[in-house]
């Protein structure tokens, strides 16, 4: 029994819910079960038991399918029996149990087999009971174990999107914006289960919508712009796709579909136009001529049309077909609206909107179509010009054409006429056989060309003018024909070369000639007339030795000298000089003629005698008369022998002791007169005595030669003359007393004065001097006994205020001491110094008060005086008020600016007495309290200037002296009559602006006004008192008195004028009967035709007449003054149109305001009026609007053009006939007209047209015969052609010129251009240029371009074949019909150059400039090269070529400059080593000085390059001195060895980089350039603020942070030190007040922040410092530090998947990311390798600590608020996160469990035996032992981490501790990442209440009831035990949190407490 009711209580438990259950037991069923367990202990069968190393549960962890697949082994079973009986695994049966398969093994082992699917989604965890028996248990008898099987997600659900439209309609220009907003859910969980949302379109439009994730939504929206005509149909495919990082990405897909709605935004759409139509010209009106249709433009809503014809008089279009007709008669030859009979139509399609909104523009569209009306023949042919006036040059060649001179000539003939009809002929009349016309045949319209035919007979000197006629006559009917005259001028041709008067000209200019001074004049005579003539000859071209030293004026030809003082004019040097000069016609650009000019040099006295030595020298002994050997002095001169140019004379000029000696003027021959006194020499003269040797001295003497020539010559030569001196001399002061007065701040070592003395023996050591202080310097003065300077001693202060006794003066005895020994001499002297003040110190302006003055105070009133004080001697102190510091405010505060009101202007400051004046009067209105900034300047300072300020606060008080203000000036209001009393007419408001606001109004007036109307005395409201009878009072005006409230009270006022209305009640009615009226057509708009007249009975706006006119029967022709009834022409008449008209007029009242309301009265009247004709149109003439193209031979006979006119007016009277002349153009009378009838005319040539070529211009005159008459001017343009008559003229080169080239010139070469002249015009004139064959084939080696005439080398030379080549040039012309041509005979000498280049003898250069220096300041010359050459020189001309140098490469940014002939390098940019240190530049020598290429560099020029170039392969034998030959010119080719592998073409840079690149070419050296640094750079911190902190765990002396500064420069100069400047201050700071010294030291080399306190717990706050980073120099930069307290739990652990490096290189991107996404402050406290939870070291991945602090109050963010930052700013973060391979986001330390130990179960056990019997108390006690032992291992299962990892070493290895993987069970807080954890937010740490590990929480089925004193509170107990609140699924979110802040293996059971520091 008892065993059923036990099986019956464990079928009923819930293994789902709850893993372990109690049930209640009575006493009497505790007995029995204790008495069952004593009797199978007694039977001695121990239970077996399941091996778990002493875990309270099994917890395994799983994927979900099919990652773990079903069938799968997951687990073994191991067990153990302390009998050794066979054990046998099982599962107790339940929900759960059948998700796992057992199969027992045999043994003490079981596997575990997975039975079905695991899918998280349906269940994450299962929790089974298994079961463990040996052989003696029954069935119920088996030991129990609980086994948690963990269910972990993997990313196998799609998103799935929750209903949504599927179908959008948007109208097209919609704005952006968003549009629907979809969600999608995903079961998985983390980032498996967050859902990212992307857009795509079917058709590639992603540009228009857009989608964004909010929230865990997608914004769908809508970003471009919407055309339905474009597209009106967008299939959209939303995606949304799960944010796993790991494995497959799942996605989920929503389409929708987005319909644009159209709207009225498109034009019409023309589909049907026919684009050309044709329509006989005699057609009737209304023929239908085409149709075009046109569509909607919008296809969704498709509008009518209305089609519309732009203003065109001969056809309409109807408005709803769109058929166009004819809708007048049609004339082709009308040229108004059409060309050649065609008619351009523009036709508008506008499309008429049905829909019921606002009216907007319509939509129009135009497309063009055109009608072409056929002819008849009814035009002549009629030339642009009646005369045509041409030029052609004399010796024209033939078919040359003749130019016009007339602006704008129309040079052409037309008839309009088609066919036949048009064509016709052109000739000249009387024909010649100078010009003929070209075309002779001409259809409709030619231009014609006047050329000329005989180019023989055309000559300047026989005539200068001929002048016929052209003539164009139709083919068909000769008698249509029209003319023009043609007059062509001759023009004379520089055919005639300049003469020179004289074949050679002498001259003589003498030497040394001044600039301008004339040396010759040349004259040549040219028989040309004007420029051509001698009027043009220019002189040129002077050529010489001296050419460039003279000035040749080109007009006069005088020769004068431009550069005087030239070895070229020094006979000496040259006596004769030979010039040729060129004299050039045609102002220098004509024909020219060479003469020589003979010049001698002509001898003047311009050199003086030159002595044969620098300087003479002779000893003379003291007291001896003669010298010990002769002194003779000789000098000789460089002018003409013979001459007293070169006569020479001695003598002594200068010299004391002259006197004392005598020279022979002959012979030069000095000897003494006497001898000299040492002594005395010294003591009178010595300033003419200078110490020579130590015993000598020496006289000087001036001896002068001269010679005897105009003007006189001489040279000096200096004599010196030595004596010697004797000791007797004793030294003396130059003063016995020195005196100098001295700043108080002159620094010491400054110089005050110098003491001289002199000792008068003139030899050493007796004339040695030494300086000395004997009293009185105060150790404030020192003297150098060598040079007598006494300065400030070093470190001494001369200020008297600083003296103990203020000492202005110092007196100081000087000694001095001379000679040695016995001989030494001795004086003294005094020297006062005085110490002179200055004025270094600032003024004391003491603190100003605050003034208050009365606004309008009076002008000139005193309002303060300004003192201030200055501790300097005699101060200049001036005053002045600071504008720029002054400000003022108004009486709201704001502030006045000085443009509003110059509150400044009001007050006048004393610049000396600083008296502070009113000189404006002060308004308070515009300013209330001025502040004034006043100034004070010590003038007399000594260095700088001394400014003190101080401010000044100005109060303006009020006083009431302003009226009030109205605002308005008057007010007019309107009420109509009988208006019932308080009817408000106007509101009448003042204003005050002082402060006395309070108004008050009154009225003033006529009584009788005032008695009807009321004003309300505060509010100021006027309203109706009594009746207003309009009748009687059309107006009412009185004023209105507004007074203020101030004494004395002020007052102002206002007019008030009242309209009072009228009503209607009287109709209008005409004056006057009905008349006829008659006008001119020709009146213009605003003519007027009458005055209506109408008047009313009533007034005002009733009794005001509108006149209206009817607008069909006036047709729009005719408008009314509404007001006046004036009728006048609104249009322009035209009688032709219509005669006569019948107005309807109307007269109406009140029209304005009461005719829609149906208020107004209205009568009729009808007025007649004809129209009169009037000759007002003009006459239309057809001409061809091309030129006319004749030929100077055209018929006289032949019309050349055809005129036809019409006119609009009757042709029956005059007004419609026309007359044609020519007016302008046919100077020369060459063309005529002749008039067919009143409308047509033909142009013909008057006279021949022979040597008249040109383009003329006649203007035709058309005037009709109407009185006044119309007048029209068109143009004819006629164009005479020309025929070719002269052969081209070579300007350059000159004939059998000699030209030289070098041997080596490449193929391609230019070597000179050809030019030559034809003084043709046009294509006769185009010249062209070829070379003739010659019979040694020359002309092969050459090729000319004919159009430039350049001639090219075009094979290479060979000197050694030939050297001379002669060739001969052939000029031709295009002109037709035969081409003239002229030959130039040339010389080409092919001149010798090196076979080598010059050679550099080493292969590279280093050389050094400084950065910043001044370009040009340092100069490096590099070395010369060799050079193997020995020239040919067999030409004379020929000399050695300099070499030059060239940067090839390496100055691109132009830094330096090479001289290419001097071979300086020198810095041409300044340099700067920060941005480049070293230069390497590719230095060319060559012989090419000239080549622009090599200027430049050649940087990416390409080499042909032997691919084995870069190799490197030593062996290869190159000699670079036998190849360097081949690197020349453009090039730049190497000639390798002949190798079999392909040539590679490398860049120059490849060239410079080859390795065998100096092997390759000893032309090229390389320059290496070293910059020099200076100190130009200061240190910069690499940020402006460093942030840091430090734990209260941190140890003294700690290195936490450092401040690192950069300094550009290098060397010493970049040597930086770090300083703490200022105080560390500390804010918000708690317990820091015993850390007395500095908390921080600074590494003055490294810039290491040092810990230099003890952190203690409790500690708060934060520090702020700046710190200093100097260099050698001194240049400095600072930056702020703050360093922030924290503690340990503060810190936050990032886990990467990066190594250290990697992430240290990009922490400034982590933290400048995080810090602005959290807009926190970021600091990072170590980086150091992960370190897993078993102490084991992962490389492959690094932790981060850092910590957060508040950018507002510096306060340091708790970690669970750094957590929940990251985690609200998630998205923000993702892209850096993933960057950086962050795996996880943690506190930086975990957070201990505490929990009370329970009460002793021993204690329990004892209590329990004492209710036993005796005979139980052996069975009791094992019972206790066996119970204890079992509870101790559900103790440690309850303390044990519960989760296990999921690394695949954790399921292979169970036993080892479980570690912790976050967030990935269900215990985790929902929405956390797995990848970033959010904080932890569970409120269970926060009780105070005592967790028990036992209890309800047992994980072992065999429970035993506790014996205690009481059985009945034991069970009582154990019942409350198992009923308590705290459920076990709250314990397993216990252990799971303790899991989370844990990093070991086991938690001790404590009470749950938080530490604070």
């Amino acid at each position: 029994m008892y065993k059923a009711k036990q099986s019956k209580a464990i079928a009923s438990l819930d293994y789902k819910k709850v893993r372990l259950k109690a049930h209640r037991c009575s006493p009497y069923r505790i007995l029995c079960a204790i008495l069952v367990i004593f009797i199978g202990l007694v039977a001695a069968n121990r239970p077996p038991r399941f091996a778990i190393d002493g875990q309270s549960e099994i917890v395994l962890r799983l994927k979900e399918s099919p990652e773990t697949r079903v069938g799968s082994h997951i687990y073994t079973l191991k067990g153990y029996d302390p009998d050794n009986d066979p054990l046998f695994f099982g599962k107790r049966n339940s929900h759960d149990s059948e998700i796992i398969r057992i199969e027992n093994t045999g043994g003490n082992e079981a596997k575990v087999f997975l039975a079905k699917e695991l899918d998280r989604e349906t269940q994450d965890e299962y929790a089974i009971v298994l079961t463990l028996t040996d052989s003696h248990y029954s069935d119920h008898n088996y030991v129990t174990q609980s086994f948690l099987l963990l269910v972990e997600d993997i990313n196998d659900n799609t998103p799935i999107f929750l209903p949504y439209p599927n179908a959008i309609e948007i109208p097209e220009g919609s704005a952006p914006g968003v549009i629907s907003t979809l969600e999608a859910t995903d079961a998985d969980e983390g980032a498996y289960g967050q859902v990212v949302y992307y857009l795509q379109e079917l058709d590639g439009d992603n540009d228009v919508f857009s989608i964004s994730t909010h929230q865990g939504k997608g914004i769908l929206r809508l970003q471009g712009e919407l055309d339905y005509e474009r597209k009106s149909l967008y299939q959209l495919r939303v995606l949304a796709i799960d944010r796993a990082n790991q494995g497959p990405v799942n996605t989920g897909t929503a389409a929708i579909l987005v319909k644009v709605k159209d709207i009225e935004d498109q034009p019409p759409e023309f589909v049907e136009v026919q684009a050309v139509a044709r329509i006989a010209e005699d057609a009737p009106v209304g023929t239908k001529v085409l149709r075009v249709r046109a569509i909607d433009g919008d296809r969704g809503i498709n509008n009518p049309i209305a089609y519309t014809l732009d203003g065109n008089d001969l056809f309409d279009i109807d408005t709803h077909t769109g058929v166009v007709y004819t809708l007048a008669v049609l004339d082709r030859e009308e040229e108004s609206d059409h060309v050649n009979g065609a008619h351009i139509l523009r036709i508008s399609a506008t499309e008429l909107s049905r829909t019921a909104e606002e009216p907007q523009e319509p939509a129009t569209v135009r497309t063009e179509v055109t009608i072409i009306v056929t002819d008849v023949n009814d035009e002549i042919p009629t030339f642009g010009e009646v005369i045509y006036r041409c030029e052609v040059n004399e010796n024209a060649q033939t078919n040359t054409p003749l130019n016009f001179i007339d602006g704008e000539v129309q040079n052409v003939v037309y008839d309009h006429d088609e066919g036949k009809n048009g064509t016709f002929r052109l000739f000249l009349d009387p024909p010649n056989d100078l010009f003929e016309i070209v075309p002779e045949l001409a259809v409709n319209e030619a231009n014609f060309m006047l050329r000329v035919k005989n180019s023989k007979s055309l000559d300047f000197e026989d005539f200068i003018e001929v002048n016929f006629t052209i003539f164009a006559r139709e083919i068909d009917e000769p008698t249509r024909w029209s003319s023009a005259h043609v007059q062509i001028f001759i023009r004379d041709q520089n055919d005639n070369f300049p003469e020179f008067t004289q074949a050679i000209y002498n001259a003589g200019v003498p030497e040394n000639s001044e600039q301008g001074t004339i040396i010759s004049k040349v004259e040549a005579i040219d028989v040309d007339s004007g420029d051509f003539g001698t009027m043009g000859i220019r002189y040129t071209n002077l050529r010489g030795g001296i050419a460039h030293l003279l000035h040749l004026n080109p007009i006069t030809g005088v020769i004068t000298i431009k550069t005087p003082g030239s070895a070229a004019f020094d006979r000496e040097i040259i006596s004769r000089h030979y010039l040729t000069v060129e004299a050039i016609d045609n102002v220098g650009q004509g024909n020219r003629n060479t003469a020589q000019i003979i010049l001698d040099i002509q001898d003047v006295n311009d050199n003086a005698p030159i002595f044969l030595h620098r300087q003479y020298e002779a000893k003379l002994l003291e007291n001896k008369a003669e010298f010990e050997t002769p002194l003779q002095v000789e000098a000789r001169d460089l002018d003409l022998n013979g001459t007293e140019n070169s006569q020479i004379t001695y003598e002594i000029v200068e010299g004391l002791y002259r006197m004392n000696f005598t020279i022979d003027p002959e012979s030069g021959l000095i000897r003494p007169l006497h001898h000299f006194d040492y002594e005395e020499l010294v003591d009178s003269h010595r300033h003419a005595v200078r110490q020579t040797n130590a015993d000598m001295r020496e006289i000087d003497l001036l001896v002068r030669a001269r010679d005897s020539g105009i003007p006189m010559l001489s040279t000096v030569v200096p004599v010196l003359i030595y004596l010697q001196d004797v000791n007797d001399n004793p030294p003396i002061f130059q003063k016995s007393f020195y005196a100098k007065t001295v700043p108080e701040d002159l620094p010491g070592g400054s110089s005050v004065l110098q003491v001289l003395a002199i000792d008068r023996d003139g030899s050493s050591p007796n004339n040695a001097i030494v300086y000395r202080i004997q009293t009185g310097a105060s150790d404030k003065f020192i003297i150098n006994s060598e040079t007598g300077v006494i300065t400030v001693a070093q470190g001494a202060n001369l200020d008297p205020d600083l003296t103990e006794s203020k000492r202005l003066i110092y007196t100081l005895n000087l000694a001095l001491d001379g000679g040695l020994g016995n001989s030494q001499m001795m004086n003294t002297a005094t020297v006062n110094i005085s110490i002179k003040d200055v004025n270094n110190k600032l003024p004391v302006l003491q603190d100003l008060p605050t003034l208050k003055i009365v606004e309008n105070t009076p002008v000139g009133t005193l309002v303060y005086q300004v003192k201030a004080t200055d501790p300097d001697q005699n101060p200049i102190l001036r005053y002045k008020l600071n504008a720029a510091h002054s400000e003022a405010r108004n009486e709201e505060g704001a502030l006045v600016k000085i443009t509003e009101y110059d509150y400044l202007g009001a007050f006048d400051l004393d610049a000396i007495e600083g008296y502070l004046k009113v000189v404006k009067l002060l308004d308070r209105e515009k300013v209330e309290h001025i502040k004034l900034a006043i100034t004070v300047e010590d003038l007399a300072a000594a260095k700088g200037r001394q400014i003190v300020e101080a401010f000044l606060t100005i109060q303006i008080q009020d006083e009431n002296d302003n009226n009030p203000r109205f605002r308005q000036p008057f007010y007019r209001q309107t009420i109509t009559e009988n208006s019932i009393n308080g009817v408000l007419i106007a509101n009448v408001l003042a204003y005050d602006v002082d402060k006395n606001r309070t108004v008050s109004y009154a009225l003033e007036g006529n009584p009788i006004y005032r008695s009807l109307v009321h004003l309300d005395a505060q509010t100021g409201e006027i309203v109706v008192a009594n009746k207003i009878d309009h009748e009687q009072h059309q107006w009412l005006n009185f004023s209105v008195r507004a007074t203020d409230a101030g004494l004395p009270p002020r007052s102002a006022l206002v007019d008030v004028f009242v309209s009072v209305l009228d009503e209607n009640d009287n109709n209008p009615y005409f004056i006057g009967g009905s008349k006829n009226y008659t006008i001119s057509e020709s009146a213009a708009p605003g003519t007027r035709v009458a005055t209506v007249q109408a008047a009313d009975a009533d007034s005002g706006d009733f009794g005001k007449i509108t006149f209206l006119m009817d607008r069909i029967s006036s047709q729009g022709k005719f408008t009314i003054d509404a007001d006046t009834g004036v009728l006048s022409v609104a249009d322009k008449l035209d009688r032709e149109t219509k005669d006569s008209y019948n107005l309807v007029i109307e007269a109406w009242d009140n029209y304005q305001f009461g005719f829609l309301a149906g208020e107004s009265r209205n009568a009729f009247k009808q007025v007649f009026i004809n129209i009169l004709d009037e000759n007002d149109n003009e006459p239309e003439v057809s001409l061809p609007s091309s030129c006319i193209l004749i030929t100077e031979y055209h018929e006289l006979h032949e019309s050349i053009a055809s005129i036809v006119g019409r006119d609009a007016d009757d042709p029956a009277t005059p007004n419609g006939r026309l007359e044609f002349a020519i007016s302008k153009g046919n100077r020369d009378g060459l063309f005529e007209l002749r008039q067919l009838d009143p409308w047509n005319a033909q142009i013909y040539a008057s006279k021949t047209l022979r040597n008249q070529f040109g383009n003329y211009t006649l203007t035709i005159k058309t005037r009709d015969l109407g009185v006044p008459a119309n007048v029209v001017l068109n143009t004819l343009d006629i164009c005479v052609s020309d025929f070719n008559d002269h052969a081209p003229v070579f300007v350059r080169p000159l004939h059998n010129t000699t030209v030289r080239i070098p041997e080596n010139a490449t193929v391609g070469t230019m070597i000179l251009q050809a030019y030559a002249s034809d003084a043709d015009i046009g294509q006769n004139a185009l010249v062209r240029y070829r070379l003739k064959p010659d019979p040694l084939g020359s002309y092969k080696l050459f090729e000319i371009r004919p159009n430039t005439g350049e001639l090219l080398l075009k094979e290479r030379l060979n000197r050694n074949k030939q050297k001379m080549h002669e060739i001969r040039i052939e000029a031709y012309d295009q002109g037709l019909p035969t081409s003239l041509s002229t030959d130039l005979d040339l010389t080409i000498y092919v001149r010798n150059v090196n076979d080598y280049e010059p050679q550099f003898v080493v292969n590279e250069i280093s050389v050094n400039f400084t950065e910043h220096s001044d370009p040009g300041a340092e100069r490096i010359k590099l070395p010369d090269t060799v050079d193997k050459d020995e020239m040919d020189l067999d030409d004379p001309d020929e000399s050695p070529t300099q070499v030059c140098y060239f940067i090839l490469h390496g100055n691109e940014a132009g830094y330096f400059r090479l001289d290419p002939e001097t071979h300086v390098l020198t810095v041409e940019r300044e340099l700067d080593r920060e941005l480049i240190a070293n230069f390497t530049l590719y230095v060319k020598a060559t012989e090419n000085c000239a080549n622009d290429t090599l200027k430049h560099g050649l940087p990416g020029r390409a080499i042909a390059i032997d691919s084995k170039v870069n190799s490197r392969q030593t062996q290869m034998s190159y000699d670079r001195f036998k190849h360097s030959r081949h690197l020349r010119g453009l090039s730049l080719e190497y000639e390798l060895p002949t190798s079999a592998e392909p040539e590679a073409v490398l860049s120059y840079d490849s060239y410079v980089d080859a390795n065998s690149a100096e092997k390759l070419d000893s032309t090229v050296v390389c320059v290496r350039v070293r910059v020099l640094d200076i100190n130009d750079n200061p240190p910069r911190f690499r940020s402006k603020i460093f942030t840091g902190g430090i734990t209260t765990n941190a140890d003294f002396g700690q290195i936490f942070m450092r401040v690192e500064a950069f300094d550009p420069d290098e060397g010493d100069n970049a040597k930086i030190t770090y300083y703490q400047v200022g105080d560390i201050r500390q804010t918000l700071s708690e317990g820091l007040e015993n850390v007395r010294k500095e908390p921080f030291l600074i590494d003055r080399n490294t810039g290491d922040v040092q810990l230099n306190f003890d952190p203690q717990k409790g500690m708060k706050g934060y520090f702020d410092f700046m710190v200093l980073a100097n260099d050698t120099l001194g240049m400095r930069d600072v930056a702020h530090v703050f360093i922030y307290l924290l503690r340990e739990d503060q810190k936050v652990r990032i886990v990467f998947r990066l190594q250290p490096d990697e992430l240290r290189s990009r922490i400034d991107t982590f933290r400048d990311t995080l810090g602005n996404v959290t807009e926190s402050i970021v600091n990072i406290d170590e980086i150091k390798v992960h370190e897993n939870k078993d102490g084991s070291v992962d490389k492959t991945k690094t932790d981060l600590y850092m910590h957060l602090v508040e950018r507002e109050d510096n306060s340091i963010l708790e970690v669970s608020e750094v957590l929940k930052l990251i985690d609200t700013h998630i998205e923000n973060l993702d892209e850096l996160f993933k960057d950086l391979n962050v795996l996880d986001t943690q506190p930086a330390e975990a957070q201990l469990l505490m929990a009370s130990p329970t009460k002793g179960a021993m204690f329990v056990w004892l209590v329990f035996t004492n209710l036993f019997l005796a005979s139980l108390l052996v069975v009791t006690l094992a019972l206790c032992a066996s119970q204890r032992k079992g509870y101790k291992r559900q103790l440690r299962a309850a303390k044990v981490n519960i989760f296990r990892g999921h690394s695949s070493t954790s399921l292979q290895h169970p036993h080892e501790p479980a570690t912790r993987v976050p967030n990935t069970n269900k215990h985790s807080v929902q929405g956390s990442n797995p990848i970033w954890l959010k904080g932890y937010e569970n409120e269970w740490f926060k009780t105070e209440e005592t967790i028990s590990v036992g209890g309800q929480d047992s994980l072992d089925d065999n429970f035993l009831a506790i014996g205690t004193q009481d059985l009945r509170e034991t069970l009582k107990g154990t019942a409350k035990l198992f009923n308590n609140t705290n459920d076990l699924n709250r314990h397993f979110n216990l252990y799971n949190q303790i899991d989370k802040l844990t990093n070991n293996a086991q938690i001790l059971a404590r009470k749950l407490e938080t530490t604070e520091l």
